[in-house]
């Protein structure tokens, strides 16, 4: 997994309420077999974007799991390098940054 030592969660309300607001990083989204989106900002606010349907090719693709990065600073440069490393399994990126 791209992603350093994690547990997935369930992509639902209630887990992604239990992340502490304010926490800046990178996330990604999948489902078994398929890496769904990867992206970068205050990870529980865009997690709840992401499950309340801001991004139709995301809600679409149903992602059931996330994993997620607290990076101090700015976190696009380790979204890059995420997005460069799964680009040919990405559904729903179009783009890198």
């Amino acid at each position: 997994m791209p992603f350093a030592k994690q547990t997935p969660r369930i992509f639902n309300r209630e887990n992604i309420e239990k992340i502490n607001p304010d926490q800046s990083g990178i996330y990604g989204l999948f489902r078994e077999g398929s890496w769904i989106y990867v992206g970068k900002g205050d990870i529980r606010q865009r997690l709840l974007d992401h499950l309340n349907g801001d991004n139709h090719c995301i809600t679409n693709a149903q992602p059931t799991h996330w994993v997620d990065e607290v990076v101090n600073g700015d976190p696009s440069l380790r979204e890059k390098e995420l997005i460069i490393e799964l680009r040919n399994r990405l559904v729903c990126n179009e783009k890198i940054g």
